[in-house]
């Protein structure tokens, strides 16, 4: 069964390379479409979706 959890590949907090690792697709990939969706929506509410991910997704070394 497949985990949601930040990556150990990150460069901010891990939360794009989390989600790019559960649907195995590129982590640049990921990046690239939410800071294009971020910026599309004034940036704010992709700001604050980042960081409740942040706070809830938990990190790698804490469930393997």
């Amino acid at each position: 069964m497949k985990k949601l959890y930040r990556s150990s590949n990150r460069i901010l907090a891990g939360v794009c390379g989390g989600i790019a690792e559960y649907f195995d697709v590129d982590p640049t990939l990921i990046r690239v479409l939410y800071a294009t969706l971020s910026l599309f929506s004034a940036g704010f509410p992709g700001l604050l979706l980042y960081i409740i991910l942040m706070i809830l997704m938990p990190n790698y070394d804490q469930i393997s």
